[in-house]
């Protein structure tokens, strides 16, 4: 059985994988000296040679630890595989150095055997695993046997530990294999899911989109059919012999109606598809708040609404003045159109955060219904019986254009509150501006 490979070798994964072994190899070099120091009597004084052969080892560990952690920062996989068998190979010397330089049958640095062991069940495919499996087993063997001729009395329990220990690094190096193998598949079965995922969503949105057009489309050919129709049923009327002076006035009239509400809807309809980017300036929201409640005035005082301002006085930030001005034209309209007779319509403004911003429209109308709650930023959905749908979508697009949004805030009865958040674009001119 050969364990898959990946599809694309991921050298981040390797670096960290390589770092926790040179981390272990480190700790078990040190602790082995450790141990043969305190257990000097029976192991007897590490000698110069050996000192030297540990340090050499722990130098080259160290210097392999911090390449990795800060020398290099891409690795072809068959480098990486070179520096994996480099690793494998100085483990195998190193505990046949030591171990010869220790001179005991029971010599300690064979725990050493055990990294080449896990290296190749981590990063090889199986052949290559049982084959580092034979060799340190091998290796076991081989210093048993030459201990042996120097020592031939009572060695053959020496084997049996030997066999023990092969027993061991043949158990642990093909069961690491295994759930590495496991997990490998399982990662590749995981890549394949979410690229399955990614292009079901990229399908999805490619036919939401289409859908979006054919919605959109309809919506357009609807809202424009309706004016043509009248303009054409107009002029063929003031076209007729029969028709006298007034109703070819009349008739010309609502042509000219027709067609200035059809610009208009053009015009919405090219500002809602084309969103131009914000050209930012450094303005006071109480001057764009200030400047629409003036405009609105007029449309008001036809119903006795008054028009309340509430916020601070003294908030600045980066915004397009004409785009941000007709977004909240547009929710003031709105809210005195569903506002009773007498009634007050608040506009207040507020920094929520260093670099976003709030203005908020609320109108003592009736609550949206749940229906048109879930269609209200739609393009074309109106609940008005002239007006386009797309005032709305036009001034959510702008808050987001600003790096904020246009919400619903609050929807009770006698309190509809639209919310329209937007991103300061030179906060770092706050503090100056702000006690301008």
């Amino acid at each position: 059985m050969v364990a898959p490979v990946l599809a694309r070798f991921d050298f981040e994964s390797f670096r960290e994988q390589q770092m926790v072994f040179a981390t272990l190899n480190l700790f078990a070099l040190g602790a082995l000296l450790l141990v043969h120091a305190l257990f000097s009597s029976l192991l007897g004084e590490p000698s110069p040679a050996l000192l030297i052969t540990l340090g050499t080892a722990f130098l080259l560990k160290m210097l392999e630890l911090l390449w990795l952690w800060a020398g290099v920062r891409s690795l072809s996989e068959s480098r990486a595989d070179a520096l994996v068998w480099s690793s494998v190979f100085l483990n195998i010397g190193l505990a046949i150095l030591l171990t010869f330089l220790t001179d005991r049958g029971d010599s300690p640095y064979f725990v050493l055997l055990a990294f080449p062991v896990l290296q190749a069940a981590y990063r090889f495919r199986l052949p290559t695993c049982i084959g580092v499996i034979i060799v340190s087993d091998s290796m076991t063997f081989f210093w048993v046997w030459h201990f042996a001729k120097f020592h031939p009395a009572g060695y053959a329990v020496e084997y049996l530990e030997a066999g023990v220990i092969s027993v061991v690094y043949a158990l642990m190096g093909l069961l690491v294999w295994l759930l590495v193998s496991q997990l490998r598949r399982d990662q590749t079965r995981l890549t394949h899911n979410l690229r399955e995922l990614e292009r079901t969503r990229d399908r999805l949105l490619i036919e939401e989109r289409l859908a979006a057009v054919g919605r959109l489309s309809s919506a357009v050919a609807h809202e424009i059919r309706n004016p043509v129709a009248i303009i054409a049923s107009s002029l063929v009327t003031a076209d007729r012999p029969e028709a006298g002076e007034q109703q070819r006035k009349d008739m010309y009239s609502i042509a000219r109606s027709e067609a200035a509400r059809l610009e208009k809807l053009t015009s919405d309809f090219l500002s809602y598809a084309r969103p131009s980017q914000p050209r930012r300036t450094r303005v006071a929201l109480s001057e764009i708040v200030g400047y629409i409640i003036e405009i609105a005035k007029v449309h008001a005082s036809k119903r006795d609404i008054v028009i309340k301002i509430e916020g601070e006085d003294d908030q600045w930030a980066s915004l397009d003045r004409d785009q941000i001005q007709g977004a909240l034209l547009n929710l003031v309209l709105n809210a005195l159109d569903a506002t009773p007779t007498g009634g007050t319509v608040a506009v207040r403004n507020c920094r929520l955060s260093v670099d976003t911003l709030e203005i908020q429209v609320e109108n003592p109308g009736e609550p949206i219904s749940d229906e048109a709650l879930s269609r209200i930023f739609e393009p074309f959905y109106t609940t008005k019986p002239s007006g386009t749908g797309l005032g709305l979508a036009i001034s959510r697009n702008i808050a987001r254009a600003h790096g904020g949004d246009l919400v619903v805030a609050r929807n009770d009865p006698g309190h509809v509150c639209f919310a329209l958040t937007v991103s300061d674009g030179n906060r770092a001119d706050n503090g100056a501006n702000n006690h301008g």
